[in-house]
């Protein structure tokens, strides 16, 4: 069993973002972090159910909406994969300062990218996850690629993502378009393991496979096989949360 805890921080743009810290019962084996995907924030399925998961287990976990999401302040439109990153950072840095200095950092989605880009910046971090990760940031911009010449031109446009009408900026798309993970994971130093479906229709298996093979051991790739991308079929969410947390035992520690 586990319990939440309802947080606040200040985000790197000012704004007050609100998580939620899964604490296990029982003994704690060691703290994580949970970035989400691109508009998913802390309350989705994939996000609540790995960190719940992952704090019945032992592993406690902190999960926060991004700017403009959820609970969280501030407009989505004003932020960027820079600003996901700059907040998974200080994240990490508020639950260092709560006395619970984090061990694993783990990202879905377009959260995995920002994961892979904010793990050198993180004191203390002993191993890094990615499920369905992107190898660029800017693969999310197929979701809108029909707009982006007009976002380019006009400064924004309002998108469908994923089903909901959202303001995409001009400095969103020059951020993803400039960011480029290769050094970052080829220099990670930490054991990566890379979690993907190979049929995963938004984010193709050709990402892990890519991360996979610029990383340096020690990693690891697990196939999840029958799973789609946001891990809302039964048992999905469940299954990546046990393997996390089977393959983490050995680099979580208790500050």
């Amino acid at each position: 069993m586990s319990r939440s805890e309802k947080i606040t921080f200040t985000g790197s743009t000012g704004d007050t973002l609100a998580g939620i810290v899964d604490v296990p019962e029982g003994p704690v084996r060691g703290w994580g972090l949970y970035s989400h995907g691109l508009t998913l924030g802390k309350d989705s399925p994939a996000a609540s159910r790995i960190c719940k998961g992952l704090a019945e287990q032992g592993v406690g976990m902190l999960r926060f909406d991004n700017l403009g999401l959820g609970g969280s302040g501030g407009e989505w439109s004003a932020g960027s994969f820079s600003v996901k990153v700059a907040d998974t950072i200080l994240a990490a840095a508020f639950m260092r300062e709560q006395g619970r200095a984090i061990s694993l950092l783990v990202g879905h989605s377009f959260g995995g990218a920002a994961v892979l880009a904010a793990a050198r910046d993180i004191p203390g971090l002993n191993a890094v996850v990615t499920v369905a990760a992107p190898y660029e940031p800017k693969h999310v911009e197929h979701m809108f690629d029909t707009e982006i010449d007009s976002i380019l031109r006009d400064g924004s446009a309002v998108v469908d993502l994923g089903g909901r009408p959202m303001e995409v900026r001009r400095h969103f798309v020059e951020d993803v378009e400039s960011a480029d993970l290769r050094d970052c994971i080829r220099t990670l130093h930490k054991p990566l393991m890379v979690m993907h479906s190979p049929t995963d229709n938004t984010v193709g298996i050709d990402n892990a496979s890519e991360i996979f093979q610029t990383a340096r051991h020690p990693r690891s790739f697990i196939s999840l096989e029958g799973s789609e991308h946001l891990l809302t079929g039964k048992g999905q969410a469940a299954r990546v949360a046990r393997i996390i947390g089977a393959w983490a035992d050995p680099y979580l520690e208790v500050s």
